[in-house]
């Protein structure tokens, strides 16, 4: 299988010279400070490890903490840095600076395990503020220049009734058409148990609006 040649990142690239100098500068200011053999090594480790779990820590939430102890890892870097270009005598170190190395690896541990065993911040729920509704006071309205209510005016004279409209003359619906209604309201009661209406009936049977209801008024359907 061929395998794919990724191109090298350049930010990677730059990011892995810088911590191998930094590293190195720290090294050398931890063994002119009497850090020797293995010890030398550890201190630039100590450093750039608690930076990175201060980086992390701010990352998940901004804490006074987390600030606190990345600016003293980037101060302690940053100063290894500056002071092995040549601005202090790495021959003759000051008394100083090599109580600063001597006590960097308790602070690292103090820093190393408050931010690992100090929960995270978490943003706190924002909760809608909610007006006080203000109170309307009720207040009784008395009108004293009400109008005076006329007098109900005289029932008007009873009118004549309005005639009667003929009424509809039924139509004949023969006996055979009765019986196919009555099957079909029968076959309805039986698959769904209740019984049919008269406008069901209307649009099975597909007769005149005044027949259905002549067949309907003789079934006795609503």
């Amino acid at each position: 299988m061929n395998r794919v040649l990724r191109r090298p990142d350049a930010v990677l690239v730059q990011a892995v010279i810088a911590g191998a100098l930094s590293f190195a500068h720290l090294h050398d200011l931890a063994a002119a400070a009497g850090q020797s053999g293995w010890k030398a090594w550890a201190y630039p480790i100590s450093v750039d490890l608690l930076l990175v779990a201060a980086w992390r820590r701010l990352r998940v939430g901004r804490d006074g903490a987390s600030w606190t102890w990345f600016t003293i890892a980037l101060a302690a870097s940053l100063g290894a840095n500056i002071a092995t270009a040549g601005l202090l005598d790495l021959d003759h170190v000051p008394a100083w600076l090599r109580i600063l190395v001597a006590g960097w690896p308790a602070l690292a541990f103090l820093g190393g395990t408050l931010l690992v065993h100090t929960p995270a911040p978490t943003a706190a729920a924002e909760v809608p503020s909610v007006e006080p509704e203000l109170a309307v006071p009720e207040v009784e309205l008395d009108r004293t220049d009400t109008a005076p209510v006329p007098a109900p005016a005289s029932a008007p004279a009873e009118l004549d009734p309005a005639p009667a409209k003929p009424s509809t003359p039924v139509p004949t619906v023969p006996a055979a058409l009765v019986d196919h209604a009555r099957s079909i309201a029968d076959n309805h009661r039986k698959t769904t148990g209740e019984p049919i209406t008269a406008d069901a009936l209307t649009a099975r049977l597909g007769l005149p609006a005044p027949t259905c209801q002549a067949i309907a008024a003789q079934l006795q359907l609503t």
